[in-house]
């Protein structure tokens, strides 16, 4: 039987927009393959225990986040959790977590792009691995200038204070993963963990799309 809603409004690929039964077409798979890195490192000298990265920060991989994040396109959210949610390394990771927490973005930069990227994709990750999905626990209090005008030592300065932590009964004794889109230096990250830690999380591992 024909579906009529899917004639007047067809799976599109969340990359190139061309008519597809998937969240990608071959065309756009094909292409990404050779930026996937699904790399798992347990960092030294860091409040997180674990940092679990997807894709390489480069080429099209870039420039479709950039587009998700600056240009006005929340819709690709779906696209970006399908990709991690049909990698069965890494969900076979996610699922160790009680708690899924996206990093936060300040109000007025949430109010201005009229979303959160990061918590977007968790929603679907949270249903679909059956992981806990806490937003009121992470805050980000303090507007910061973008990381990504900054160099390395800036960046750490740059994000020091500028979270808090609100229901801190909520993450006592449990294992932490904090999502972020694109892992650079790491000081967002570390200095998210370092906060959630002082409030009494087991553990905190973070999972990035992307790796600079």
């Amino acid at each position: 039987m024909i579906n009529l809603l899917e004639l007047v409004y067809p799976n599109v690929c969340g990359f190139c927009n061309k008519i597809c039964k998937n969240e990608l077409c071959n065309r756009c798979k094909n292409k990404i393959k050779k930026y996937e890195i699904n790399i798992i490192i347990k960092p030294q000298n860091r409040y997180f225990e674990e940092l679990i990265s997807i894709f390489k920060y480069e080429g099209i991989f870039r420039e479709k986040i950039i587009q998700y994040k600056f240009g006005d396109k929340a819709y690709m959210n779906n696209t970006f959790a399908k990709i991690i949610l049909k990698n069965e390394k890494i969900c076979g990771l996610l699922k160790k977590y009680d708690i899924i927490i996206p990093v936060p973005i300040h109000k007025k930069r949430k109010a201005q792009r009229g979303y959160n990227q990061t918590q977007l994709i968790a929603n679907k990750i949270s249903k679909c691995l059956n992981i806990k999905l806490c937003n009121n626990v992470l805050v980000k209090n303090k507007n910061t200038i973008a990381q990504s005008k900054l160099n390395k030592k800036k960046r750490v300065q740059n994000i020091k204070g500028a979270f808090k932590i609100l229901n801190s009964e909520k993450i006592k004794g449990k294992d932490i993963l904090l999502l972020d889109d694109i892992y650079t230096t790491g000081s967002t990250a570390n200095e998210c963990s370092k906060i959630l830690k002082k409030a009494g999380a087991k553990t905190v591992g973070v999972l990035t799309i992307a790796k600079d």
